[in-house]
């Protein structure tokens, strides 16, 4: 579509932009004297850009439950358990008591985020197309969107880092899964783990061969996720597939594109909200009420709750660009 517009003049200090002039050689091949009279029409249905699903918000499942105050922080705290007593008790000589450990502190700290833009009174006059709904929906997945990526860059400054030597195999999602099975993390389903990984990294996981590669595993248990291009359920996790996971191209090679990929069980993220994310319609407060304000505004904080309950595994792909 942006082949075909091209800028213009201006109105009232504005940009404006319009359609190119159009041809006089119709399908036909031939000219007409009624150029004119024929013009260009317009779908006027204008369809939004394409969009990946947010998903990175709904894995924190920690949140206050006795809140005592508002304030800029809050703070979750977490108890430790006793160490083992294992050792035999004498019969004739009382126990020494043990020391209860103090509490362990995790802080959320809360900060704004919002956007905003200013519909004008003359593009609502003149706009081939209903504006305001689609600038309502544009906003609110801008709102979604911006909130999703901050709770991935939460994600991703984890401490537990799994690095694949080059592409992901699987084996390092059995091997993670495997520590936090052996940390005690509660699964997010069931029996499984959540593995959250980018379309690029989840190819080189259905293509890898050998012994316990995916291809080679699901061929004895059904062929319907090799044939539907789909990972499913393996190595102990559910895996998602989201171009959302980070991708590190600092680099500028293509090869050494670091990608991030996480698996997690239930409680590794918290989230504290003050102002939960919301539409905010502004003044209209110029002389001749011409310019619209609309945004969107949240008060809100992410921080790892439980770090042993999330690995992050690093790898390149195959099919990096």
């Amino acid at each position: 579509m942006a082949d075909y517009i091209v800028k213009s003049g201006s109105n009232s200090g504005g940009t404006l932009k319009t359609p190119s002039a159009p041809s006089s050689t119709y399908a036909s091949g031939t000219s007409v004297s009624y150029d004119t009279l024929v013009q260009n029409a317009y779908d006027r249905y204008i369809e939004f850009a394409l969009r990946s699903q947010v998903l990175f918000r709904s894995l924190a499942d920690k949140k206050p439950v006795q809140q005592a105050m508002p304030g800029y922080a809050v703070t979750f705290s977490l108890y430790n358990d006793l160490a083992k007593a294992t050792t035999p008790l004498s019969e004739l000589v009382d126990v020494e008591s043990a020391a209860i450990d103090d509490v362990d502190h995790v802080s959320v700290i809360l900060r704004e985020y919002g956007n905003a833009v200013i519909n004008t009174r003359y593009s609502m006059e003149t706009a081939f197309a209903d504006i305001q709904p689609a600038i309502a929906n544009i906003l609110a997945y801008n709102m979604a969107d911006s909130i999703d990526d901050v709770v991935a860059t939460v994600l991703n400054g984890t401490t537990q880092v799994e690095a694949a030597a080059g592409n992901l195999t699987g084996l390092e999602i059995r091997k993670v899964v495997a520590k936090l099975r052996g940390a005690n993390v509660m699964p997010r389903d069931g029996m499984l783990y959540a593995t959250y990984m980018h379309p690029d990294v989840a190819f080189d996981l259905r293509n890898a061969s050998g012994a316990n590669a995916f291809e080679d595993v699901r061929k004895y248990n059904g062929e319907a996720p090799i044939l539907q291009q789909v990972v499913g359920v393996y190595g102990g996790s559910e895996v998602v597939e989201t171009p959302r996971c980070p991708v590190d191209i600092s680099s500028g090679v293509a090869a050494t594109h670091e990608y991030s990929t996480f698996v997690l069980g239930k409680q590794a993220l918290a989230e504290a909200t003050a102002v939960e994310p919301h539409a905010v319609l502004g003044p209209v407060v110029d002389r001749l009420q011409r310019f619209r304000p609309l945004g969107w505004h949240s008060i809100q904080g992410w921080s790892l709750y439980r770090p042993e309950a999330m690995w992050k595994i690093t790898s390149t792909s195959s099919i990096a660009s």
